[in-house]
């Protein structure tokens, strides 16, 4: 059997824009300055795809809602005017460029408006800067935890499952999309929560699934490497799970990074010495190896009981 190996990335970075308030009282005088925001964001994740090309990534997937910061700790309706298309918005229309010149697949989260609604959205660009398709959040969590609150529910719906062309899957909640090096789909955050997310994306063909989060707690953080690597194990699959670092003025919320690649056998070591770049090699001819336990749990799942 051949060895089919890629190199995959993930960022792992907070809001890049430098004139942020200190108190959240003052967050209202951002709203005449959210496409200087997004220019931040987009000209640090420039220099981020860059160094990840002189690695040699092939595919890179970015954070959740990468082009500001994470404001859904609160409920400001001047945030939703962040939002943008995912055919022809400044950021698909920049990563199309970025992913041309490296000849690199990028799996990026944005704030999409569709008409008058608003997704949380991953677009699939292929490494000759060609729109695949997108994803958009099926799972929209509202809660509070010992750390913050959030309401995502104020600033964006449901996915409404729309077929898409180019998707290898059935599911139309759940697309994968072939690209040059690998079959990739996604899996926003609180979406990895849920039973048959994961499998729905595995049985539709994927290879690499990025779980791309904005996450923090006690009990988030315990359990953030275990969710994926028995998904990973469980489904056959590689799951790269990316969350932010550090902490975002004026919230101050404290996101605990911890991001990484998980396979079939477990986690996969990370090779960057970039402070904000995760980089593994992944094996993809492991996904249809004999499973050295013996398990064989595709093979052995009996499909008419679940």
């Amino acid at each position: 059997m051949t060895e089919k190996t890629i190199r995959a990335g993930m960022t792992q970075t907070l809001n890049a824009y430098q004139d942020m308030p200190t108190v959240a009282d003052d967050l209202e005088r951002l709203s005449g300055n959210l496409d200087d925001i997004r220019r931040a964001n987009l000209l640090h994740h420039g220099t981020l795809i860059d160094a990840a090309a002189e690695m040699g990534v092939q595919v890179l997937g970015l954070g959740e809602l990468f082009t500001g910061p994470y404001f859904a700790l609160e409920t400001r309706a001047f945030w939703k005017e962040m939002a943008e298309s995912s055919w022809d918005g400044p950021s698909v229309e920049f990563l199309m460029r970025k992913a041309r010149q490296h000849r690199m697949v990028i799996v990026a989260p944005i704030y999409e408006k569709s008409g008058e609604k608003r997704f949380n959205t991953a677009v699939f660009i292929d490494a000759d800067g060609r729109r695949l398709g997108h994803y958009r959040k099926t799972h929209i969590p509202k809660g509070q935890n010992e750390k913050g609150g959030f309401d995502e529910s104020f600033y964006y719906q449901a996915s409404e499952g729309e077929p898409q062309e180019e998707s290898l899957s059935q599911n139309p909640f759940f697309p994968v999309f072939q690209s040059a090096y690998a079959r990739v789909g996604a899996a926003i955050c609180f979406d990895r929560h849920f039973e048959g997310v994961m499998s729905n994306l595995a049985r539709g063909g994927a290879e690499l699934i990025f779980s791309p989060a904005v996450t923090f707690g006690e009990k988030s953080q315990a359990l953030w490497q275990h969710e994926f690597q028995t998904d990973a194990t469980r489904n056959q699959v590689f799951i790269g799970g990316s969350n932010r670092l550090g902490t975002e003025a004026p919230w101050n919320v404290h996101f605990y990074g911890d991001s990484h690649f998980a396979g079939p056998n477990g986690a996969v070591k990370n090779c960057s010495e970039h402070p904000e770049l995760v980089v593994a090699d992944l094996r993809l001819s492991e996904l249809s190896k004999p499973d050295p336990a013996g398990w064989s749990l595709r093979q052995n799942r009996r499909a008419e009981i679940y």
